[in-house]
């Protein structure tokens, strides 16, 4: 039973020790690696040079430095010694690959730098600065070294035939970069495009992307720009194409007036074609099949030099060209006497001066009217509209409220004028009755003023 004790107990003091030995090597380890002093990574161009730097840090201790090694790792799992510095053999370049392109900038072991000069694509990779020291052993530091190469840029259109079906009409290439370029497209045609990158043997990639849409003869001659970003570039590299789509002819035939009079000379006709490629025969033939004797043929132009009967016909231009051939036809006919052009006629501006005057004055008028009518608005009707004069010996008076004598004539007693008191002066002699028996004398009211007949005594 103590025994058991004895082993269980045991067990965990060896663990602890053997913790801290493991501690204590990583810690070794750890001061080791910073004892060497290089940059981590590096970028550079063929054909350029490149320093790596390597500086050994002692610290004080008493470290001996016995032999430094520079060792080139292109891939993972080989490892090549390109340099080597013994301070009693001297220099050493054991690898055929980087004779003559590795040289040290100072020969001694605490600044072992190397410069590789005239550098390829395929010298990218980890360069690790290795020292051999005593007691702690090797010690080292690595770099990695980034090849860069700007990819070399091409863009052409591939000629093509209008179709039906989705061709390639334009390709654009990176090739050789690293690291591998990106290809865009601007196009204004509705197409679409495709790209595949290849590796090369030296780490470089070649990128080609190829436009594709279905070709028409409207396509022809509009833009497609081919863009290339890649991170040598200062900016994207881009190439503007110009499509080449290719067709057979489309004709029309024009110059004909419909004035073809007997005796006219030097009527011309052409004859128009649009074709890529352009025409390779222009052929003109009438109905009857030859041509009138009048007629001469220069290309596309047909001119007729002196119109008679005999151009009264159909002329026939027929085009061809690689892709195939197209035609048009034009009758003319001859007339016997020459057609005046037809004088535009100048009533439609004289009836629309006449129009014009016409509204303006009525805008005129009706303005005057509206502004009178305006006025008479202002000023207003009159308030009460006045009863007809009282006449003599008239049957029936009108009569008034005894306790309001005059009131509706101002508060002021009636007044007559002088010819007012001559007709009643006779109207009571008339009656025989002398004024002084009656009330007062009835008042000539204007017209628009209130009128009140006074009370009438009999």
């Amino acid at each position: 039973m103590v025994r058991d004790y004895a082993a269980r107990g045991a067990a965990p003091s060896g663990l602890r020790v053997w913790k801290v030995a493991a501690a204590i090597l990583l810690m070794a380890q750890g001061v080791g690696a910073q004892k060497v002093r290089v940059e981590e990574e590096l970028e550079a161009y063929p054909t350029e040079s490149v320093d790596l730097r390597c500086t050994f840090i002692d610290g004080g201790s008493s470290t001996k430095l016995t032999q430094v090694s520079w060792i080139w790792e292109p891939v993972d799992g080989q490892r090549d010694n390109i340099a080597v510095f013994h301070p009693l053999y001297g220099e050493s370049f054991p690898n055929l690959a980087f004779k003559g392109r590795v040289v040290f900038l100072q020969s001694t072991l605490k600044n072992p730098s190397i410069r590789i000069k005239d550098l390829r694509m395929s010298d990218a990779g980890r360069y690790t600065c290795e020292y051999a020291t005593y007691p702690s052993g090797n010690e080292q530091g690595t770099t990695t070294l980034i090849m860069l190469a700007k990819p070399k840029n091409s863009a052409k259109v591939v000629t093509v035939q209008a179709g039906s079906k989705s061709v390639v009409v334009a390709r654009c290439e990176a090739v050789d970069g690293k690291p591998a370029a990106t290809i865009r497209w601007l196009a204004s045609v509705g197409g679409n495009h495709s790209t595949a990158n290849t590796n090369g043997p030296d780490g470089t990639v070649t990128v080609r992307s190829e436009y594709r849409l279905v070709p028409t003869a409207a396509d022809n001659g509009r833009e497609v720009t081919c863009m290339v970003e890649q991170k040598t570039q200062d900016r994207p590299w881009a190439q503007t194409l110009k499509l080449s789509v290719e067709y057979p002819p489309t004709v029309s035939i024009e110059g004909y007036d419909h004035n073809w009079y007997v005796g006219r000379s030097d009527a011309v006709l052409l004859c128009l074609a649009n074709a890529n490629p352009a025409p390779t025969s222009i052929n003109w033939s009438s109905a009857s099949g030859s041509l009138p004797d009048t007629v001469e043929v220069d290309d596309n132009k047909l001119t007729v030099k002196k119109v008679d009967d005999a151009v009264n016909t159909t002329f026939i231009c027929e085009v061809k060209n690689k892709h195939g051939a197209s035609r048009h036809q034009l009758t003319t006919f001859v007339i016997e006497e020459k057609r005046e052009p037809v004088q535009g006629s100048s009533t439609g501006p004289i009836v629309g001066g006449i129009v014009g005057t016409l509204v303006l004055i009525g805008i005129i008028i009706g303005g005057v009217f509206l502004v009178r009518k305006y006025r008479e608005d202002e000023e207003g009707p009159p308030k009460h509209k006045p009863p007809p004069p009282v006449k003599a010996g008239s049957s029936t008076e009108m009569s008034m409220d005894e306790e309001t004598p005059g009131a509706l004539n101002g508060g002021a007693p009636p007044v007559l004028d002088n010819s007012a008191r001559v007709f009643k002066d006779d109207a009571d002699r008339h009656h025989g009755n002398d004024s002084s028996n009656h009330g007062p004398p009835a008042a000539n009211i204007p017209r628009g003023e209130s009128f009140v007949s006074s009370a009438m005594y009999v």
